[in-house]
């Protein structure tokens, strides 16, 4: 594993590995025990897109590993007044010793990757957000014992988020069911990438514009908003489109009875899902969000220590 672009390009056994050592490093950063794995690094964060999870939890695991977290938003860098992304990658691969980077176009992070010398962490794209799914599958692992057999239900914008979890389903062996509105489906080609990933663990994906088949018998229910980051401009009429793939009693009813509920945040109580089930006692939603921390430190210690 030389970057985590997406979770795709992993292994089997890759992902199980970025897991194992999440829980293991969470166990012991609860109980006190220190983990300087990376003391003497540093990892650069560039952010094209503001975040709260994805700033705080790397620059507050960068910390708790030993190393040293710089932010760098497109103010501080060149990079956002017309420089090149080759000069950028070959810059500060001579300063750093890795690079997260969060922003628009998942080209960018490709390339960063191609041109630099150190490993490069995709942080959110508008395609992919793998460090969001493999906590999401540390999660489920949690509150359930294994990943394996299972059924993932998400229900609402083919975006970033179902992508990488398509990814991250396909990899562990979970069957996954992703319900959104005509014209507002996942991508063919991440469909086709995890249906074949999906051969070798032997799990199912299910593509539909129905959220009832979706979520049925499911054990994991997972939405997100309907209007991301960029895409203000077209909030009404999005709220009219996605409004009967809210996540409410009545649809959360479909489930197993000891489903429990994932949102990647932020969330808009009363849009994409309601306060009775997102505040709810099968809600996980904050234990998720913690394990952003685990899985990222995971990921930068099996990329970037010695």
């Amino acid at each position: 594993m030389k970057h985590l672009l997406s979770i795709h390009d992993l292994t089997v056994d890759e992902v199980q590995n970025i897991l194992k050592l999440a829980e293991k490093l969470k166990y012991e950063q609860k109980n006190g025990i220190q983990h300087h794995l990376l003391k003497g690094k540093t990892l650069g964060m560039i952010f094209t897109k503001s975040s709260t999870r994805t700033r705080v939890s790397f620059e507050v695991g960068m910390y708790q590993l030993g190393g040293y977290p710089l932010f760098l938003s497109s103010n501080d860098i060149q990079l956002g007044r017309g420089e090149t992304i080759y000069d950028t990658a070959n810059v500060l691969s001579r300063y750093v010793d890795g690079i997260m980077i969060r922003t628009f176009k998942h080209s960018d992070v490709e390339d960063l990757a191609k041109y630099g010398s150190v490993p490069v962490i995709n942080g959110l794209t508008d395609l992919l957000h793998p460090c969001q799914a493999l906590a999401d599958l540390l999660t489920v692992y949690e509150h359930k014992s294994k990943l394996e057999g299972l059924k993932m239900a998400y229900i609402g914008d083919g975006n970033n988020v179902a992508h990488s979890l398509l990814y991250g389903c396909a990899k562990v062996g979970m069957d996954i069911a992703v319900a959104t509105p005509k014209g507002y489906e996942c991508n063919a080609e991440i469909v086709e990438n995890a249906k074949n990933d999906a051969k070798l663990t032997g799990c199912n994906i299910t593509i539909t514009n129905d959220p009832v088949e979706a979520i049925s018998n499911a054990d994991v229910v997972y939405t997100d908003t309907w209007v991301s980051m960029g895409q203000e401009a077209q909030k009404e009429e999005r709220i009219k489109i996605f409004k009967p793939y809210q996540v409410n009693k009545e649809l959360f009813a479909k489930a197993k009875q000891d489903a429990i509920f994932l949102h990647c945040l932020p969330a808009y109580r009363g849009f994409e899902v309601t306060e009775d089930i997102i505040d709810g006692p099968q809600s996980v939603i904050f234990d998720e969000a913690e394990n952003r921390l685990h899985a990222q430190k995971a990921v930068m210690v099996l990329l970037m220590q010695d």
